[in-house]
């Protein structure tokens, strides 16, 4: 699944998190009940949401460029082969001890075998969709920061879920494997990230900016 596909799926919910409020004729916004309140509506500008937009695409365009130029370092090193392929090698233990898993750098090694977690399967691209959707809508820095941090944690474990289905898919079944690399595993995971992000956005979200921005 391309980078370009998963930025505009979850770009496509960040213009949905943006979008303008319903109006009465005079431009007053109703209020959830379908009132309006009293006095002058917030000032609008078309502009905002396109900025929005493209700061979300280049935040998240320098992360990935950021992270490629770390390729074969000690940071895709502690990424991939400890807090990925360690603690994947430390549940499989935990859950099926017998079957003799050990890490090997970005592999997860066994008899009957066993799989490597390539750069683009630990999960950071769904992180920094994450980060850059956080950093760009309304929201206090507070429930921002903290957003990233669960958001964040959220992303990891369900990716190690995801490593650890395929480990066992691959040892059973290589179709499915297949469709669950190259489809399910990664759609699933960015459907949670994205629902993460709009639960968080719509009880977190700073009622202040969001009027000021429609």
């Amino acid at each position: 699944m391309s980078q370009s596909w998963r930025s505009l799926k979850i770009l496509g919910l960040l213009f949905r998190s943006t979008m303008p409020t319903l109006r009465s004729p005079t431009g007053i916004p109703y209020l959830p009940d379908g009132t309006a309140p009293d006095g002058d509506p917030p000032p609008t500008s078309r502009h905002t949401l396109w900025w929005r937009a493209a700061t979300f695409l280049a935040l998240f365009a320098l992360l990935q460029t950021l992270y490629g130029a770390a390729r074969g370092t000690w940071a895709e090193r502690l990424v991939i082969d400890q807090m990925t392929v360690k603690t994947a090698a430390w549940l499989i233990g935990v859950i099926d001890p017998g079957i003799g898993v050990q890490p090997v750098g970005p592999r997860l090694r066994a008899p009957g075998g066993g799989i490597n977690v390539l750069n683009g399967c630990e999960g950071t691209e769904v992180v920094f969709l994450m980060v850059c959707a956080m950093l760009v809508v309304p929201m206090t820095w507070r429930w921002r920061l903290w957003g990233i941090v669960a958001g964040g944690l959220l992303v990891f474990s369900l990716n190690q879920v995801r490593v650890l289905a395929l480990f066992y898919a691959f040892r059973t079944d290589k179709a499915l494997f297949d469709i669950l690399h190259g489809i399910v595993t990664p759609l699933l995971l960015i459907i949670a990230a994205a629902a993460f992000f709009i639960v968080w956005l719509d009880r977190y979200g700073s009622a202040q900016a969001i009027n000021r921005a429609v």
